[in-house]
């Protein structure tokens, strides 16, 4: 009996120690992980935001300037501005690769609608209608229009594509096929929108209240609500600030990309819930993104960080994506962006050739190149829209 006793307590023992043992080594790993430390624990909470003008009632000038910027447009409310699509007689139709189905949008006091209409016979039509609920996108490049049943959140068939100035077929709908029925995931709303609930495992149902739409200052600051609430107590030092908001440009080097690439390197795979990642946290813990592999080809929409990451500029130096977009500003300055460029790379050779060469160095070692996946069946043959190549390399551009 004693030596049973005595077999049952070395067991314990030996399991208490080995937990222990983890325990240390974990808290061990925290303390040397520089990423551990990156983000202040206070700023967390998703529910502590406090929104755009409690950031502008002192940093006015950048927030001003934020409004304008396609980040901040991204979502937002229909109107007769947000929505750049036309609704004039004659503009406000699409037809399909179907001669016997095409699309109607239409302004009214009740609100904005697009309409699937199918000629059944030469005196009888079928119509379907939904409203436009959200907009996608700042217009730069086009928007898509998505729509509310029930709770439940589905793309519209149509967009709008700038390049054209014209409505087309919405990606991922078959051409000349009168349907409503692609549903908008949580993974979508997390680049396109800063703050939103979705009700867990239902794939597109959101609870409506609260859905904050753009992106905010709060989606690369963190929550405010401490920040906010030290300032107006005046505690206004350097160092209470620190620790009360996340400032991006002074996390570590992988941190401040990874801020970026939750929404440049691809959809990926979601690890953890929607909105889990705060800037400061490892990407990698949030949102799976697969490794290509340094001679897969990576398509040029939404692959930003993989395209640049492969860059020898990215290689040899410390740059970030704020090395050349200042994210507060409106930001497509071919100029501007050369002036980066210049700032590492001698122009000396490009002036034999063209004194106004090294104003523009992007369209020749960043080129706007066809996306192969993000495309749109539009009346019978693809629309592949234009994207810049975020691999910054010697090309042979006509």
């Amino acid at each position: 009996m004693a030596g049973e006793f005595g077999r049952h307590f070395f067991r314990v023992v030996c399991a208490v120690i080995f937990i222990s043992s983890l325990f240390l080594l974990r808290v061990h790993a925290q303390r040397n992980n520089p990423a551990a430390k990156a983000r202040p624990a206070q700023t967390k909470p998703q529910n502590n935001r406090v929104g755009d003008q409690a950031c502008a009632s002192c940093h006015s000038e950048k927030v001003n300037s934020y409004l304008q910027t396609s980040h901040h447009l991204t979502s937002s409310l229909p109107s007769k501005t947000s929505i750049h699509g036309s609704f004039a007689p004659g503009a406000n139709e699409f037809h399909t690769s179907n001669r016997y189905l095409y699309y109607s949008m239409q302004a009214t006091p009740r609100g904005f609608f697009q309409s699937a209409v199918e000629q059944l016979s030469q005196s009888k039509t079928l119509a379907h209608t939904e409203r436009i609920d959200l907009v996608i996108g700042s217009g730069r490049k086009g928007q898509t229009y998505l729509f509310w049943k029930g709770d439940r959140l589905f793309e519209l068939p149509v967009s709008y594509k700038t390049e054209l100035n014209a409505w087309i077929n919405s990606p991922g709908y078959p051409d000349g096929s009168p349907r409503f029925d692609r549903p908008v995931k949580p993974r979508c709303l997390e680049c396109h929108s800063t703050s939103f609930e979705a009700v867990p495992d239902s794939g597109n149902q959101y609870r409506k209240p609260g859905i904050v739409l753009g992106i905010a200052c709060e989606k690369c600051h963190g929550p405010g609500g401490l920040h906010t609430k030290n300032r107006k107590a005046k505690k206004d030092t350097s160092t209470d600030a620190a620790k009360d908001i996340i400032n991006p440009a002074s996390l570590p080097r992988d941190r401040q990309i990874d801020t970026c690439a939750l929404c440049h390197a691809g959809a990926g795979k979601p690890i953890a819930p929607a909105l889990s990642f705060v800037p400061g946290d490892v990407l990698a813990e949030n949102v799976f993104i697969p490794d290509p592999g340094p001679n897969a080809e990576v398509d040029v929409h939404g692959n930003q960080f993989q395209l640049l990451e492969r860059s020898r500029c990215f290689k040899s130096s410390r740059m970030t994506c704020t090395t050349c977009h200042d994210v507060h500003k409106p930001q497509r300055d071919a100029v501007a962006f050369s002036q980066n460029c210049l700032t590492c790379h001698k122009a000396e050779t490009h002036l034999q050739v063209n004194a106004d060469i090294t104003n523009n160095c992007v369209d020749c070692h960043m080129p706007l190149q066809e996306s192969q996946v993000l495309f749109s069946d539009n009346n019978g043959r693809k629309f592949k829209p234009l994207v810049r190549n975020h691999r910054i390399a010697i090309y042979n551009v006509p």
